[in-house]
């Protein structure tokens, strides 16, 4: 898909409101066990990245928790297609930037799941805007308990109850590493991220836990027609020199790779960025 329809929908965003619908339900995906027996935590994981990378976590054989903000449909679907797999699945509705939210939610998921192995931090806001003196204080300060705050209350929650062996897996993105202009506060969250990842890699390497994150570039997500206005919808994704946006499906094998020990474990504070066909230094 190389353009997209130019529209948009109402702030979170909902899938089934999308002129074009993503596929982020991981149809052709086929697992081998790779998770057998795991509990998953994934937060964001009613849509776009978060529900393929539930959905694919189910197919490798485990099961999944979701958090999300207020999209129920969204929600309850992600829960079918991982039902569909002959996995359990519990789902958190609520916002994660109440730092005390997300220390009941992982507690919750814990007990319910039976455990936890491996945490996704996924949820993520974002507001451009077009001039910088039009960032409010108010904005700035929402971006960063939702894309920052949140990872590390949640993930400060799961330690205690993570074994050696299990992985921690941030959502960054490409404008963490090269800024956006338009997306001042996401990208400064973002960056953030991937500096959380570097340091949690080293303070929880002793207790045999890996810290990895998937940095993107564009992603077809209910965020993008969301948050966007109707030109930027159109254009979304034409930058990269593949020509289109990622779909959520292409995205969620990378989750996988870091959450499965038998494909990464030699790899622990690493970034893997599909961004499309672009290249970028370091």
């Amino acid at each position: 898909m190389s353009e997209h329809t130019p529209h948009t929908i109402d702030y979170p965003g909902h899938t089934a409101e999308m002129a074009e619908q993503p596929h982020d339900e991981m149809r052709d995906y086929r697992g081998r066990d790779l998770l057998a027996g795991k509990k998953a935590f994934v937060t964001g994981g009613d849509s776009g990245i978060g529900r393929a990378v539930a959905v694919a976590f189910a197919k490798e054989g485990a099961d999944v928790a979701i958090a999300y903000l207020e999209e129920d449909a969204d929600a309850a679907h992600t829960a079918e297609l991982v039902h569909a797999e002959g996995r359990a699945c519990r789902t958190y509705r609520g916002d994660l930037a109440d730092p005390e939210l997300c220390r009941e939610t992982v507690e919750r998921v814990v007990s319910e799941l039976g455990g936890l192995d491996i945490v996704v931090n996924n949820v993520a806001y974002q507001a451009p805007v077009d001039d910088f003196l039009e960032l409010s204080p108010e904005q700035w300060r929402r971006t960063f308990a939702v894309n920052i705050d949140s990872f590390f209350h949640v993930t400060q929650a799961a330690v205690p109850h993570l074994a050696a062996g299990s992985a921690v897996i941030n959502t960054g993105s490409v404008n963490g590493l090269r800024g956006n202009k338009s997306l001042i506060d996401y990208s400064a969250t973002k960056g953030a991220v991937t500096a959380l990842t570097y340091s949690l890699a080293q303070a929880l390497l002793d207790r045999g836990i890996r810290v990895n994150c998937v940095a993107p570039g564009p992603v077809w997500t209910p965020l993008i027609p969301a948050t966007m206005d109707r030109e930027k919808v159109a254009d979304f994704g034409k930058q990269a020199p593949y020509g289109r946006a990622a779909q959520p499906d292409e995205i969620a094998p990378s989750y996988v790779f870091f959450a499965a020990g038998l494909m990464s474990s030699y790899y622990s504070g690493e970034v893997l960025a599909p961004l499309g066909g672009e290249t970028m230094p370091g």
